[in-house]
């Protein structure tokens, strides 16, 4: 039977306040536990720090989303290596170049598909801005010359990048909904036309809370559609500290990122809820 988890990033824990201490790893992941998500998101790609980590996870019954961010194919390497040393649900690739041509994006993919293909280990492409995939239709070019490449869906980053009009047009919904259709993990925040991380409480962006929510619901029906009867979905909720995060006047948070976290993971329960009838 398809599973479907929620995960809690650990960037997104970060306070940078003036006002409030930071928390330890230990505390934070005390906390994450505590709230009902399954897993956290971090950088794993420092071998004693993913030993840390996991070592604390294992006790708590909880897994980890492995980020990284390499330049070159060798890069993927050590961090492929401490995600079967220590185990990690799937590794998160931001890929931390720019080729301006499709053609001279290949090499890298194929390279990272089949040093994940020879770990076994499940490797997803984030979309995500001043990254590879920093432009909606240039990914979008990429797929169609890559078909292999499975995405990790951040689409915050291409309603803002490509300054989304309201109401949405039909063209723009099928482009999302070509990222949704290879999209094996989501990361979760709002954004509007003009930000890439709005407060999901505010009344006035209720509009885009319901249409994120709504192109995720597509998004988990297509996973289901896709997926072996065998597999899990997972959605991070990733609502990150400034600057993402918008700022007051004292240049403190505008609302509680983590009060906003958990209300985020119950709305998408909701909506995995529907999905899985």
């Amino acid at each position: 039977m398809q599973k479907f988890m929620v995960f809690q990033s650990l960037w997104a824990m970060e306070l940078r306040s003036a006002l409030q201490p930071e928390r330890s790893l230990e505390e934070n992941l005390q906390l994450i536990k505590s709230a009902g998500f399954e897993g956290i998101s971090t950088d794993w790609r420092d071998r004693e720090y993913a030993g840390r980590v996991s070592s604390i996870l294992k006790e708590e019954g909880m897994l980890a989303e492995g980020q990284c961010f390499p330049r070159t194919i060798d890069d993927l390497k050590p961090v492929l290596d401490n995600a079967v040393e220590f185990g990690v649900h799937h590794i998160d690739l931001q890929p931390d170049i720019r080729p301006r041509r499709v053609q001279d994006c290949l090499p890298l993919l194929e390279g990272w598909n089949r040093l994940a293909e020879e770990a076994g280990v499940d490797v997803y492409i984030e979309t995500h801005r001043d990254r590879m995939t920093t432009d909606l239709h240039f990914t979008l070019d990429l797929l169609e010359a890559f078909p292999k490449m499975r995405l990790l869906g951040d689409i915050s980053h291409y309603v803002v990048g490509r300054e989304f009009a309201w109401p949405i047009p039909n063209e723009n919904h099928r482009e999302i909904e070509q990222i949704l259709d290879n999209a094996w993990a989501f990361h979760g925040r709002v954004a509007s036309r003009e930000q890439v991380q709005i407060e999901i409480l505010f009344k006035q962006h209720k509009i885009w809370l319901q249409q994120f929510l709504s192109w995720w619901e597509y998004g988990f029906r297509s996973w289901r559609n896709r997926a072996a009867d065998s597999d899990t979905l997972v959605f991070t909720c990733e609502l990150g500290p400034k600057p993402y995060a918008i700022t007051g006047f004292e240049g403190e948070d505008t609302t509680d990122r983590w009060a906003e976290a958990l209300v985020l993971r119950d709305e998408i329960l909701r909506v995995w809820e529907r999905v899985a009838k």
